[in-house]
């Protein structure tokens, strides 16, 4: 793979040809010397999600790709509890170094992802050497213990935390999680407790999928204004942005960045990108223990995008970043979860999907 400009800008999902019609000669300056977070500096800061096993060692192309058109950075996969804490006392920073250290000596704004989440967290976080689910002061001593060694080892080199990851259920209010289970509603306020103990100048977010749903946006809203009135330390909402050709109800999405911005937060679009593919799921997030029967019908472009359903995207993509820049004001960054086709998680997740974005070689 060769990570070029010619890869990320025209020939990813990222469908970034929609600037020229956003702003006058925006992919004329992105193909020349200024990139993209340059391009759109007074409006929002511009990211990407990196992998681990490219920030094993970085290719030079695509280091310099990163670094021309990005000014935020999130580690995917390696920094999540099962990746740094796989085992009691068992710590890997290896990765996790490599991206802090790579995101300071480029001046990114770096994003920590994640601290607390009920996915990729090891099974022995809540559940003792007999199989039974531990006490609730356990799971808080390890919650508190895990946040105090990961924020602290980064503290003043990540500016902003992902605190809590998709712990509201859809229209059935919090998730039914362990953390749920033996903690209680609790399980929130203390994880943003502990990271603001640890590191007060970090930027704290709550970080979800299909935030655009009007049961959960009231929900979330909810928990905001009562966590701002009890004075817990929460600054902004995640929004994921894992969005399709035909869905969200934009509107929706819209009425979503107004209302968690009148709560006094600031907006993040933390994992963007356009799924071209028929919907798999009832609903569309990142919750990769989600699995159906594989599907030809699901996995229609293996040879590439048709320039119909390529124009598609396009305008999908036009469509939203018209809606960013209108509420640029309200909106902290956008990232985009993953730089190209070939690292998508969605290439291989849910169930064997191999073709879920046209892979660029």
């Amino acid at each position: 793979m060769t990570y070029s400009r010619r890869h990320f800008l025209l020939h990813s999902s990222l469908g970034l040809a929609m600037l020229s019609s956003i702003k006058m000669n925006a992919m004329a300056k992105a193909m020349g010397e200024v990139g993209l977070k340059d391009y759109f500096r007074d409006d929002f800061k511009i990211g990407t999600a990196i992998g681990g096993k490219l920030m094993q060692e970085l290719p030079a192309d695509y280091e310099q790709l990163i670094t021309r058109e990005f000014n935020a950075i999130t580690m995917e996969n390696d920094m999540k509890w099962e990746r740094v804490h796989p085992r009691p006392g068992v710590w890997d920073w290896a990765l996790a170094d490599k991206f802090v250290d790579f995101g300071v000596r480029k001046d990114m704004y770096i994003v920590g992802h994640v601290l607390v989440w009920h996915s990729q967290t090891p099974k022995w976080v809540f559940e003792d050497t007999a199989g039974k689910p531990v006490s609730r002061e356990a799971l808080l001593k390890s919650m508190q213990q895990h946040i105090a060694t990961v924020v602290g080892r980064y503290k003043d080199r990540i500016a902003a935390w992902d605190v809590v990851n998709e712990s509201v259920d859809e229209g059935n209010g919090w998730r039914k999680s362990p953390w749920l289970n033996i903690i209680g509603e609790e399980l929130m306020e203390k994880a943003f407790l502990f990271t603001n103990e640890i590191d007060p100048k970090a930027h704290l977010l709550y970080n979800d999928y299909n935030e655009h749903n009007p049961d959960k946006r009231a929900f979330i809203v909810d928990f905001v204004n009562k966590f701002k009135k009890r004075g817990i330390p929460i600054h902004g909402i995640g929004m994921q942005g894992h969005v399709g050709l035909n869905y969200p109800d934009i509107k929706e999405y819209e009425k979503s960045i107004e209302a968690y911005a009148a709560a006094g937060m600031r907006v993040h679009i933390t994992e963007l990108e356009v799924d071209v593919l028929p919907e798999a799921w009832d609903h569309i997030g990142a919750e990769i223990s989600t699995n159906f029967a594989y599907s030809k019908k699901l996995d229609p472009y293996t040879k590439g995008l048709p320039q119909k359903i390529e124009d598609q995207l396009t305008r999908r993509y036009e469509e939203f970043f018209k809606l960013f820049l209108k509420h640029r004001d309200k909106i902290e960054r956008i990232t985009f979860w993953g730089t190209g086709d070939a690292e998508s998680w969605k290439k291989w997740l849910p169930g064997k999907r191999p073709h879920q974005l046209p892979v660029i070689v």
